[in-house]
Order: structure tokens, then C-alpha cells, then sequence
């Protein structure tokens, strides 16, 4: 741990971890959880939940968990020190001087001297740029009509046509090669040896969102390929999460951001004024950077190129605002290609005016779509008027599609009652797809089906029967494993929904009757904070675990309920079962690892299975109490 349990724990319930999540990723309430898409994989129908109760998130999908600093950590590839500070600053709580563990140390030391080789490239780069080596990148950018205070403002520079000035420069520096190498910065081969990864290339330096260093774009002077060159991902580099201007743009306080396609684009408009301009990084728009967007905005104006490529784009990032909760419009560049050529020759009032009256998203797409049929055929126009059908099925809100229907119906010349119709057959399917909540108002992390028990548990526990889950238990684990694995968690999810059941459990189920590893940490965990009588938060048992994957599997343990339970007995019954289940299972692995050492069991040995059979016993008589 980088800090006392208690510090981490004060930070964690000073925080709301909904208000959290909620200012990256659009969340809507449903059950006891709230639910949204997961900003870590590609998903349609939202699987990633966040507990307000337990202040933890999870992700049925892709399996992705933990607290409110394993979000930060993994969303904004924070370290531990980073998220924790933020969230203390968030809750206004002074943190104490940081106490590193050795391995964490080397992780943070190791990101410090990333940041600094990174810091130390920009700058080199930069000087390099207003050098006598570098006139041939001022021309460049002189011919591109950037201005001194642009240069300075977004930190552009220039990498000359010797091979391994910049490696030297480094490594006078202090750095190490395999540093160098794994900044990114430089690269190595049999041939060349180490030398530096860019050269001949204006550079544009990537920065995070506190305007640190991360990474470089650079573009070849000449013919060269490829045009563009982008650092690998790093440490402390993720292409996905970042965005090129953002670091400037949020500065801008604007009530939009304006999406463009490339660095020049996002450059010029910054320069004509419109600094709420950004940009992906060398790949398609993303989740992730929809989500990051909506931390600051709830509208982008798209201004991505006005040919083919640029219209395939535009219309892959109006589904994914869309799927953020984010309004767009798009701004018509025609006849110019992109943003930078448009102000160019027109200027930046006429670009404003291309702003002021950019296209509603949803007639751009249906203009696009368009294009497809004839409209003068009656075969061909009535199958552009059901694809105007299938676009307003696509709205939830009925408000929101009556208005959109009404301005259809105008447009396309289509009665409203008849498209009102065939858009109203579609709303069963809607309230299908968005089922994320049973009537009784159970959530959709109730992931195993208990049809039922049919009496005391014998053999293979029958009684009890689940679906097994895609996730971080299926890690490597046999299938008897991977059984007490679901068992173990059902019963931490358990206790952490009504902890008053604990007095009624712990005497017959302790923390070593749950299989060695992260499980069992999580269950000592968990039980030592019930029984010193602090708050038993999830959260808190999350963060004692350092690592990424076990992180994701703590939050595991405290994710998985039991559907199709209808009455309190029922209830009742199957958290016996499960007592049960695990019971026998810690029985079982104690007398495999008792016989593989000795090859026969010991007195002590014999005591504790004694003490089981007793315990199982007791527990197929006695009733637990739930609350009603």
C-alpha cells in the first residue's frame, strides 16, 4: 500500500463513487445500480454497472472491476498515488506523506522517468525546430501559416535527418537505454542498432490531460512513408484515452467541443479562435475518448473531411456519441476538404457560419443514407422511408422521436400517423434491449438462475444450480475450482447486501474455508472490517489489492446474486445451500492437500473433518433468518 488502510478508506467514503464514474461515462439508474457502456471494451447494450451502496463498478462483459481509484487508475492510466490524490482533492482531505511499497515505487519511479524522458524529447525537438538544423520544418510550418504564438502554444518542434542525435542527447542526459527505448522515442535493430524512432519530421508533441508529455506525432518532410508517425502505446500512453488539443480545449469553457479528423486541422482552427477544437490519435474515434468528451461537454460539432473517408467517419462517431449521451451536429466543409483548407480560403467568420448552422446528426445520417436510393422510384423511396423508421426506433426518448418523426414526416413527405406507426410497432423491442431491471427492481448483475431446491444437499450439491459466467474466476481454474469460485462469491455479494446476516454465518463460515488466493484475501478482509465494527465497504476491501487483475477479481467476489428467488424461504434456503457448498468444498481441498504431502491424514487433520461433518450437520437443521 501506498497509504495507511485508514487514509485510503477516509478518501473512499468521502466520495461519491456514481458522481465518479458518472462525469466519464453517461450512467442511468436501474434497480439498486447504475448502468452504462462500459468504457473499456465495445459494447452496445450497456453490462458495466456501478454500485452506489457498495461504492464499486463492475463489468459483466468484459469482466472489468474495482473502486473508485481502480477507475481513475485504468480509465486515466493514473497510478495509485495519482487517483487517490485526485479523489482526496475531489473531497477536499489532505493526504499524508506517501509511503511507497518497493514494487509500487519502482512503478511509480519508473512513470516519473517515462514523463521526464518525454519532457526532455519536447524540448529537444523544440529548440531543435528554431535551430539552423531545423529551417527546413519552420518552412514547413511558415507555409502552413502558423504563427510563432501557435508553435509555442502547442510545443512543435523538429527531428533532423541524423539518426541518433536525440538518443545521444538522452543518454547525456542520464537515461538509460531500455527507458529510451520504452518511451517510445527511439527504437533498435540489428542493423542501425539504437537510433532515434523519428527523424525528418516536423513533430507534434501529445499531451495528457496535466499537460504532461505523453507521447509524439510526427509528419515526414517530403514524399516518405508513412506520412505520419506515432509513438507505440506506453505506460503512459494510451491512444485510445487520450485526445490531441484536449488539454487546451477544456480550457476554453466552451458548451462544445469540435470534433476533427487530424493535428493540423485542430491547430488552425486553435489559431482562427475555435480553440475547442480536438482530435483521435491516429486511430478511428473511440468509446473511450466519447467518454472522456463528456467530462467537459454535452455537444461536438463533427468537422472531419468532406470525401468519402471523412463522411465513413463522421457517421461511426454520431453512433458513438450517441451510445455517450452526447448531441452532435456536423459542420459542412464543402467544397473544402477539411477545417484547415476552409479557413483558408474563406476565413474564420465563414467558418463560424458553417458552426452556427451545422446539421442536426440524425438528418446528416438520413441525407447520407439518402444517396443510396432513387427517390423518384416508389420501390426505391419506400425503402429509404423504412430506413427512416429504423433511425427513430433508435431514439428512447418518446419526446425527443416525436419531434425528430414530425420533422421526418415534413421533409420526406410522409404522413406522421402512418410514421408514427410503424416507428410505435418498434417500442417493445426498445424496452427489450434496455432491460437492465426486473419489475421486482433486481439488477441485471443477478447472474446465476436458482430454479429451486429440492431438499438436503447431497453428492455434487444438488439443490443449487448456477450458470457458469465468463470472467476473472475462469482464469486458469479446474471446473471444481471454478464451482467454489462462484459459490465463494455469491456468498461475499451476500453478506455485503444485508451484513446483518453476518452473526448468523461467521460461526459456520470463516475466512480460511474459502480457496487460497484472491477470494480468501477478500473474505479476511471483509470479515476483519464487520468484526472491528467499520464500515464493511467493498471499496475498501479492493483497495488493498495492488494489481489490475487482482482488482477486477475482488470486485468480482462482491458482484454475483442469485435470480429467480421469489419468496423469503426460498432465499433462506439457497444461502444455506451455498454455506454448504463451500464447506464441503474446503473439506475436500483439505483432505487432497492433507493425503499429496503425508499419504494419510493426521489427528488434526481428522479433528477438522469431524468439526465439518458437525458443522454441516447443524447447518441442514438450523433455519437462517433473512430480512423480510
Amino acid at each position: 500500500m501506498y497509504y495507511p488502510e485508514e487514509t485510503v478508506e477516509e478518501v473512499l467514503h468521502a466520495i461519491n463513487i456514481v458522481d465518479v464514474v458518472g462525469s466519464y461515462v453517461h450512467l442511468q439508474k436501474r434497480g439498486s445500480n447504475h448502468f452504462g457502456l462500459c468504457p473499456f471494451h465495445n459494447e452496445k447494450t450497456p453490462s458495466f454497472s456501478v454500485s452506489e451502496p457498495k461504492q464499486i463498478f463492475y463489468c459483466f462483459g468484459c469482466g472489468v472491476g474495482g473502486n473508485a481509484v481502480t477507475f481513475l487508475m485504468k480509465y486515466e492510466n493514473y497510478s495509485f498515488a495519482e487517483a487517490l490524490q485526485t479523489l482526496a482533492d475531489r473531497a477536499g482531505i489532505k493526504l499524508p506523506e506517501v509511503n511507497y511499497s518497493e514494487e509500487a515505487a519502482k512503478r511509480e519511479e519508473k512513470r516519473k522517468l517515462l514523463l521526464e524522458i518525454n519532457k526532455e524529447t519536447a524540448i529537444y525537438y523544440y529548440r531543435l525546430l528554431r535551430s539552423s538544423a531545423g529551417r527546413k520544418g519552420a518552412a514547413y510550418f511558415k507555409e502552413r501559416g502558423l504563427t510563432a504564438q501557435t508553435l509555442r502554444s502547442f510545443g512543435l518542434g523538429y527531428a533532423d535527418g541524423a539518426s541518433s542525435d536525440l538518443v545521444k542527447h538522452l543518454r547525456s542526459k542520464g537515461y538509460a537505454d531500455d527507458l529510451i527505448l520504452e518511451a517510445g522515442v527511439a527504437v533498435f535493430d540489428e542493423r542501425r542498432g539504437m537510433h532515434d524512432k523519428f527523424w525528418n519530421r516536423v513533430i507534434f508533441p501529445i499531451f495528457d490531460m496535466r499537460s504532461r508529455v505523453i507521447g509524439f506525432g510526427g509528419r515526414v518532410m517530403g514524399e516518405g512513408k508513412p506520412k505520419y508517425l506515432n509513438s507505440p502505446e506506453t505506460d503512459i500512453f494510451n491512444k485510445r484515452r487520450n485526445m490531441y488539443g484536449l488539454h487546451l480545449a477544456k480550457r476554453a469553457k466552451s458548451p462544445f467541443f469540435i470534433l476533427c479528423e487530424g493535428y493540423m486541422d485542430v491547430i488552425a482552427m486553435h489559431q482562427a479562435g475555435f480553440s475547442q477544437a480536438v482530435a483521435s490519435l491516429g486511430t478511428s474515434f473511440t468509446q473511450e475518448q466519447a467518454s472522456l468528451i463528456k467530462r467537459y461537454v454535452n455537444r461536438v460539432l463533427l468537422a472531419y473531411d468532406s470525401d468519402g473517408a471523412g463522411v465513413r467517419a463522421a457517421m461511426r462517431a454520431i453512433g458513438i456519441l450517441k451510445e455517450a449521451g452526447i448531441a452532435s451536429s456536423v459542420i459542412d466543409l464543402s467544397p473544402q476538404k477539411d477545417p484547415d483548407e476552409f479557413i483558408k480560403e474563406n476565413g474564420r467568420d465563414a467558418f463560424q457560419d458553417r458552426i452556427d448552422h451545422a446539421q442536426n446528426s440524425f438528418f446528416y445520417e438520413l441525407r447520407i443514407l439518402e444517396r443510396d436510393y432513387r427517390m423518384d422510384d416508389p420501390a426505391q423511396r419506400t425503402q429509404f422511408h423504412h430506413v427512416i423508421v429504423s433511425k427513430l426506433r433508435e431514439i428512447s426518448d418518446e419526446i425527443e422521436r416525436e419531434n425528430y418523426l414530425e420533422e421526418a414526416a415534413a421533409r420526406y413527405y410522409i404522413k406522421p400517423d402512418l410514421l408514427r406507426r410503424m416507428a410505435g410497432s418498434y417500442e417493445g423491442i426498445v424496452i427489450e434491449k434496455d432491460r437492465g431491471s426486473a419489475g421486482n427492481g433486481s439488477s441485471r448483475d443477478q447472474d446465476y438462475i436458482f430454479p429451486g431446491s429440492t431438499g438436503p444437499m447431497e453428492g455434487a450439491h444438488s439443490g443449487l444450480q448456477t450458470n457458469p459466467l465468463p470472467g476473472p474466476d475462469r482464469r486458469g481454474k479446474s471446473l471444481p475450482d471454478e464451482r467454489a469460485s462462484h459459490y465463494e462469491r455469491l456468498m461475499l455479494t451476500w453478506l455485503a447486501d444485508e451484513p446483518g446476516i453476518f452473526p448468523q454465518i461467521s460461526p459456520y463460515l470463516r475466512p480460511e474455508h474459502f480457496m487460497e488466493g484472491v477470494g480468501r484475501q477478500a473474505a479476511e478482509r471483509f470479515y476483519r472490517l464487520i468484526e472491528s465494527g467499520r464500515d464493511a465497504s467493498p471499496a475498501s476491501v479492493i483497495a488493498k489489492f495492488e494489481t489490475e487483475q487482482e482488482q477486477e477479481e475482488a470486485a468480482a467476489m462482491f458482484n454475483t446474486r442469485l435470480a429467480g428467488l421469489q419468496s423469503t424461504g426460498d432465499r433462506e434456503k439457497a444461502l444455506r445451500d451455498i454455506l454448504i457448498a463451500i464447506r464441503k468444498d474446503a473439506a475436500e481441498r483439505e483432505r487432497m492437500q492433507v493425503l499429496s504431502v503425508s499419504g494419510s491424514s493426521d489427528a488434526g487433520a481428522m479433528q477438522r473433518v469431524l468439526q465439518t461433518k458437525r458443522d454441516l450437520q447443524d447447518l441442514r437443521k438450523i433455519r437462517i433468518h433473512l430480512p423480510q
